[in-house]
Formats: C-alpha cells, sequence, structure tokens
C-alpha cells in the first residue's frame, strides 16, 4: 500500500477535483445558494439572538453586520500586505 501523499500532491489532486467539479456545475448560484444562506443567518443571529426584531429591521441589521465583517477583512489583509512589504523591503 502506498504511503500518503505529499501535501502538494493532496493539494493538486484537491484543487483537479474542484476544478472539475466546477466544470460540471451548470446552475453555479444554486450550488453555492445553502452557503449563502448560512452566512446570512449567522449575522441575523449576531444581530438579533432573541428573534425579536421583525424581519425587515433584522435584514437591515444583518446587511450592515456583513459590511462590517468584511470591512474588517479588508482592513486586517491591508496590515498584512503592509507588513508583508515591510519584511520583504527589510530582507
Amino acid at each position: 500500500m502506498p504511503g500518503k501523499p505529499s501535501p502538494e500532491v493532496a493539494h493538486l489532486r484537491a484543487k483537479i477535483a474542484a476544478e472539475t467539479s466546477w466544470s460540471r456545475t451548470v446552475d453555479r448560484s444554486a450550488r453555492t445558494r445553502p452557503a449563502r444562506e448560512a452566512s446570512l443567518k449567522r449575522f441575523e443571529q449576531q444581530v438579533d439572538p432573541d428573534g425579536t426584531l421583525p424581519p425587515a429591521v433584522r435584514a437591515q441589521r444583518a446587511e450592515h453586520a456583513k459590511r462590517a465583517y468584511f470591512a474588517k477583512l479588508a482592513l486586517l489583509s491591508a496590515h498584512a500586505r503592509r507588513r508583508n512589504k515591510t519584511a520583504d523591503g527589510a530582507a
């Protein structure tokens, strides 16, 4: 029985499988819908844990929470790029 593949080989195999799967996907939106709905539900739970807000208000607040989350990710990414650029220049 052959040994476990190296991380690089495992990564390439997974990438081939994923790309093949996406190449056969007719409706990309339908395929990703469950993940999008789960993500939105997470933000709704965050802004209204007791479920007491009217749906329209909860949806609006969840959208703002989602925007804040992605803005924070963008800020962290910018800081990381700046650190990496500084580290590369110092080497």
